[in-house]
């Protein structure tokens, strides 16, 4: 792992009590520190690279379990729930990483100027995938920490960082992942399109037949393919995305478990609290209060 990494990263939350994320004013990038390895925690991954300059991550995707470690990134390419854990941090080499949103507006501009444009990966292919971050990926990530200690150059010169950042990575190893989500942009593939519907209308009782339809695949097939490239059926997908939803709101809205439950879709308080126990491993008020009370340590 390149040290100018290391170092920008151990710079920035030297500056900043706590652990993380941490959000920075660059648009875009947050920073993570850890001094300890952490129990899995429910996230949505958005498009994004995650880059690991110091310890080890995993990442959970239904049935998929991706490691990474210093030098390496994970790469997802479609909005998937998963479980991040980092599973290696101490406070003499605490974890570092950084996390990069990638615009896929900005993607697809860059890809239509290259030549020879990158292959987008198959529909089937998965969303999610690790590689090594050297050379000038390493340098764009970089540069981008060091931005986020200087306000007023930010404007200036986030937006060509992006840019550079983008057609490295499109020219990368997995170049294909991101060339599909550029793609997208413009048309989104099947069961991209159709985990779009299903992403934005997570709360509301959604017939796979339906999205089979969306995807103009048999039922069998699309199910088939939804899989191959989220790691989980439909319904996992949905009820990730639900219970996602429901710890946020209890959180940071002060819901009652009862009420993000019917928030959310579920008709039965019951069943929402045991599959909410099932996935983060208390129930509901339980696991809120817990949380509260890490946060105000």
């Amino acid at each position: 792992m390149p040290d100018a990494l290391i170092d920008a990263l151990t710079l920035f939350t030297s500056r900043r009590p706590g652990e993380s994320p941490y959000a920075t004013g660059v648009p875009g990038l947050t920073i993570l520190r850890s001094e300890t390895a952490r129990m899995p925690n429910l996230l949505v991954y958005r498009p994004v690279l995650c880059a690991v300059a110091q310890g080890s991550k995993t990442a959970t995707f239904g049935e998929r379990r991706v490691d990474y470690e210093a030098g390496q990134a994970l790469v997802v390419g479609v909005d998937t729930p998963a479980l991040g854990e980092v599973t290696q941090a101490s406070p003499s080499e605490p974890f570092l990483g950084a996390i990069v949103e990638l615009d896929v507006a900005l993607l697809h501009d860059v890809m239509s100027s290259m030549e020879p444009r990158p292959r987008p990966a198959p529909d089937d292919e998965p969303a999610a995938a690790m590689i090594r971050i050297d050379g000038p990926v390493a340098d764009a990530v970089t540069r981008l920490v060091q931005l986020a200690d200087t306000p007023a150059a930010i404007p200036i010169l986030q937006p060509a960082i992006m840019r550079e950042l983008a057609a490295w990575m499109l020219m990368g190893p997995q170049g294909g992942v991101l060339a599909r989500l550029a793609a997208s942009h413009a048309t989104p593939g099947r069961v991209i399109g159709a985990i779009r519907v299903l992403r934005d209308r997570f709360a509301e009782p959604v017939r796979i037949e339906e999205l089979a339809s969306l995807a103009q695949l048999s039922t069998s097939a699309f199910h088939r393919q939804f899989k191959q490239v989220t790691s989980m059926t439909p319904l996992q997908y949905q009820k990730q995305l639900r219970l996602h939803e429901a710890r946020r709101l209890m959180l940071a809205d002060a819901s009652s478990a009862e009420a993000a439950a019917y928030a959310v879709g579920y008709e039965s308080p019951s069943q929402f609290s045991r599959e909410y126990a099932r996935m983060f491993g208390s129930p509901p008020r339980r696991d809120v209060t817990n949380l509260r009370s890490s946060a105000s340590v």
